[in-house]
């Protein structure tokens, strides 16, 4: 039986953990086949407070795991099932570990940026290939950039950019834009903006020097086109890592866990979510890790409480 267990790697369960450690309810921290989240396949982290000239994604979660394991939290590599959240203790199973059983459960799986599934795309991620404006468009000052997408999402990735771009295409598979009226007019006001729309994207085309361009094909004509550029910014959405859950908490229409506001506490009791598993809106590094000293301090006052009522049976 555990006090907690911390579902996922990334800078939200880390610094859960950091903290719990630290109050010495030594908790345990399931990581994932791909330890870290999201920050591992950024190469340099330019904005997380305290490392002015930058650090590498993989390196930052490397010592923020040995910082939690200085405390006493335990990791287990494995990979979460499905969980039984109807009865304390909550139980979870795990490939690769078997049935775990805790009073508390601090869920910190992240979202995954939805890929185009293109050739190209993956093996060129942090070499050209970014999902994340905010984290990567400073190294691209006066390039020329793409960004994929039609959702509202896209209008604000694109128009981020362009304070650092030279230009920025927005290419879209379809006629009509999916964003809001008011994001479409913002976008199309901008003087760096241009526009590829009725557009398939085929392939993201790299060479010896860096990336060279998205190859894509006229919906209407048929004819294939290399657009050139230096960096290549797909936006069309992420989704939360919460299929197995089971629906065993609350969530909104796109599966992000719904949290009770101001806090990090679910529907269930004693059951707590933080990161970007929780936030559609921000998914920063910083704001992660803030959510997670929330859960961590969240789950402390839950496990006490429960403490405190035990005794006064």
């Amino acid at each position: 039986m555990h006090k907690t267990i911390i579902i996922g790697t990334g800078p939200a369960g880390l610094t859960a953990a950091i903290y719990l450690a630290r109050a010495n309810m030594m908790p345990l921290v399931i990581e994932g086949w791909q330890p870290g989240g999201q920050l591992t396949t950024t190469t340099e982290v330019e904005n997380f407070p305290g490392f002015p000239d930058g650090i590498l994604g993989s390196e930052l979660m490397s010592n923020m795991r040995k910082q939690a394991q200085r405390f006493g939290a335990v990791f287990k590599t494995g990979s979460v099932k499905s969980v039984d959240f109807s009865k304390r203790p909550y139980t979870l199973e795990v490939e690769g570990i078997g049935q775990l059983q805790a009073e508390s459960v601090i869920v910190s799986t992240g979202a995954s940026a939805k890929y185009l599934g293109i050739p190209g795309e993956r093996e060129n991620v942090g070499r050209g290939v970014s999902t994340c404006a905010t984290c990567d468009g400073f190294f691209f000052r006066g390039k020329r950039l793409i960004v994929v997408g039609g959702g509202d999402s896209a209008m604000e990735e694109a128009g981020f950019l362009t304070r650092f771009a030279s230009e920025v295409r927005l290419v879209h598979r379809r006629e009509e834009l999916r964003a809001s009226k008011i994001m479409q007019d913002r976008a199309r006001a901008n003087e760096k903006m241009s526009w590829s729309l009725n557009c398939t994207p085929l392939e993201i085309v790299a060479g010896d020097n860096g990336l060279q361009g998205l190859r894509v094909r006229h919906n209407e004509t048929g004819e294939e086109e290399l657009l050139e550029a230096d960096g290549v910014f797909v936006a069309i959405g992420h989704t939360p890592n919460t299929g197995f859950l089971g629906g065993a908490v609350d969530t909104d229409g796109q599966g992000y866990i719904l949290v009770k506001p101001g806090t990090s506490a679910t529907n269930i009791p004693g059951v707590f979510a933080c990161g970007d598993v929780q936030d559609n809106t921000y998914r920063q590094a910083i704001t992660a890790a803030g959510s997670g000293c929330m859960a961590a301090l969240d789950c402390e006052r839950y496990l006490e409480e429960q403490e405190h009522a035990l005794e006064h049976v």
